[in-house]
């Protein structure tokens, strides 16, 4: 079974992954997937291939609007306690500024409050 697939389907490379650093004379750590956190992450040379470049790999960046002074909004969206058999734990779900709508996320509330003490 390799990387989680059985049978004549398994995948034989996966990849690319970034070289961190070079173990020895024949090894490199290489920066792996979550995903394949069972596998150790340093590998033999001749496990490896090199990469071929494809415009498919490139990520499009948006532009990051900042104000002068560096800063940037969020806000709170909506409230929510996570009720637990003998406590209930406070959320708060925040839109960060330049992300859409659906890429709001649920925080714990004390950690906002320390953080962004601002948007309370």
């Amino acid at each position: 079974m390799r990387f989680g697939i059985r049978g004549a389907f398994c995948l034989r490379y996966v990849g690319p992954f970034e070289i961190l650093e070079r173990v020895g004379a024949v090894a490199y750590r290489l920066a792996s997937a979550p995903s394949l956190s069972r596998v150790y992450n340093v590998f033999h040379v001749f496990m490896l291939r090199k990469y071929a470049p494809d415009a498919g790999h490139m990520v499009e960046m948006a532009p990051l609007w900042l104000r002068e002074d560096l800063s940037y909004d969020e806000r709170i969206v909506d409230r929510k306690e996570q009720v637990l058999r003998s406590c209930a734990i406070p959320y708060v779900k925040i839109q960060w500024s330049n992300h859409s709508e659906r890429e709001a996320t649920w925080e714990l509330e004390d950690k906002m409050k320390e953080k962004y003490p601002n948007l309370f």
